[in-house]
């Protein structure tokens, strides 16, 4: 059972009920397409170079959060599926998939509403940008050589709830 979270109004941006229609396409298309494209352009010199490929998801694409709303999270949980999917076709030019999927990191984007998200994080604490660009280097290296269509959760445990 997950732990209660606080709510944001259904009136919010990015709400199912509220959100304009060109919000979730905006989303899409940044979350989704731009990969997508990116993978496609840059598949024979990553097939060159034995390189890998990840994405950034979020928490948000396998759970709902209270600040996220459906456009976003539809949108990464869409990239956690394409994920899946390229790690199948990419493997037959030598080139891993993997995903990282955020919880709560400590940047700019992040108001003061999201402390309340912190007694959640079995770690009790808000992650850095270090422990996600950690997670994403490791996954380059060889010793991740035979890891392809996984999804790292990078939240402190607080996927676990």
């Amino acid at each position: 059972m997950r732990a209660s979270a606080p709510r944001r109004p259904t009136r919010s941006a990015w709400a199912c009920s509220t959100a304009p229609s060109t919000a979730g396409s905006r989303c899409s298309s940044l979350n989704f397409f731009a990969p997508l494209r990116l993978a496609r352009g840059f598949a024979t010199p990553l097939h060159r170079g034995k390189g890998a490929i990840v994405n950034i998801t979020s928490i948000a694409g396998h759970y709902v959060h209270p600040f996220a709303g459906s456009a976003y999270s539809t949108s990464k949980a869409a990239l956690s599926g394409l994920t899946r999917e390229m790690a199948a076709e990419f493997a037959q030019l030598g080139v891993r998939v993997n995903a990282v999927a955020p919880g709560e990191i400590s940047t700019e984007m992040i108001s003061a509403e999201y402390e309340a998200l912190v007694p959640r994080i079995p770690l009790d604490r808000m992650g850095t940008p270090e422990d996600v660009a950690g997670t994403v280097f490791r996954l380059c290296t060889d010793d991740f050589a035979y890891v392809t269509g996984s999804e790292v959760f990078v939240t402190g445990g607080q996927h676990l709830y």
